[in-house]
């Protein structure tokens, strides 16, 4: 595997890593992170955010 060096200690710097698989290793737990924070936003987009409606807030302040 070929890595580009500059970018390894960039990535080791944000990282705080040491080795070239603990960087890489880190680097896929944020990949993987990333993506469920995607996953999350679409779906909050797609609902209409989080929380309550305001149908549901207008039932709520109901006596």
């Amino acid at each position: 595997m070929v890595i580009d060096r500059e970018k390894l200690a960039e990535a080791q710097k944000i990282l705080g890593t040491k080795t070239v698989a603990s960087t890489v290793d880190a680097a896929l737990d944020e990949v993987i992170s990333l993506e469920a924070r995607r996953r999350l936003l679409r779906r909050m987009e797609r609902e209409g955010g989080i929380g309550p409606t305001p149908e549901e807030l207008r039932r709520l302040r109901e006596p």
